[in-house]
């Protein structure tokens, strides 16, 4: 079993990166013993291009096979590269599916978790009657008709400051089970449903689970009044099962301030 040591060091400069990745092949971002995962493949760039450095935080620990646009995460290291040097760098050393888009310099205080006021997430639903190669990666295959209309009306429900409880799958501790959603919607793009949402932050599976409980709406197995009674149930779990993870993908992270000033 792999061991591995962190020592607090004097880092003279924190960074923080944007990344996009195809999640498929990854074990999640966070670091795990023994299996793939987004953040250890950026940290063994990181160490071959900075030589030593702290761990990476992420703004959002996305989970096995969820994708990302536009994750934040940040480190510490001493490095004279400047940005733009630290992105070509990287990305020569990271697998085809990770890329860093962009690097910046942050203040000491910085929290890429803390300081975040919100995260964009979209789910992507292959609504054709064929299968596509080359979507099925990134987007549910599910063939036939969905009532957008119902499907907007529980997004207008989820919208505002409420308790998700029903639509986490487990609890990371006593933390408040209370989120604000400030946007949810389901529109339409070709041969696919989008199901974006924007909110503070989220508990775990929330989004999964939410896409899970809004497509058995749009096929009309259950009513919109349903979707509320689980909502507002606040029962552990009762809004699943999971939809799969292939068609989510973490797209914003927003800050008080852009990125970077």
């Amino acid at each position: 079993m792999t061991v591995r040591l962190w020592f607090k060091l004097n880092w003279s400069s924190k960074f923080i990166l944007l990344v996009e990745y195809d999640g498929t092949q990854y074990h999640g971002f966070q670091w795990q013993v023994g299996v793939p995962t987004i953040q250890d493949e950026l940290e063994q760039a990181i160490g071959r291009v900075c030589g030593q450095s702290s761990r990476v935080m992420a703004a959002s620990r996305t989970d096995a096979g969820v994708h990302a646009r536009g994750q934040v995460a940040s480190f510490w290291a001493k490095s004279a590269l400047d940005t733009m040097t630290l992105v070509r760098a990287l990305n020569h050393y990271l697998p085809g599916d990770i890329a860093v888009k962009a690097a910046y310099r942050a203040s000491d205080d910085f929290g890429v978790r803390r300081d975040a006021v919100s995260r964009e997430y979209h789910y992507h639903i292959h609504s054709s009657n064929t299968r596509s190669p080359l979507s099925q990666r990134f987007a549910l295959f599910l063939p036939g008709m969905l009532d957008i209309g119902a499907m907007n009306e529980a997004c207008q429900l989820m919208q505002g400051e409420h308790d998700f409880v029903s639509f986490a799958s487990a609890l990371d501790g006593p933390e408040s089970t209370i989120r604000n959603v400030h946007e949810a919607e389901v529109r339409e793009d070709g041969e696919f449903t989008v199901f974006r949402i924007v909110a503070n932050s989220f508990l775990p599976h929330q989004v999964r689970s939410t896409v899970g409980l809004l497509t058995r709406l749009g096929r009309g197995n259950i009513s919109t009044e349903g979707f509320r009674d689980i909502m507002e149930a606040r029962r552990l779990g009762l809004a699943g099962p999971l939809s799969p993870p292939c068609g989510l993908c973490l797209m914003n992270v927003k800050y008080p301030a852009p990125l970077g000033i």
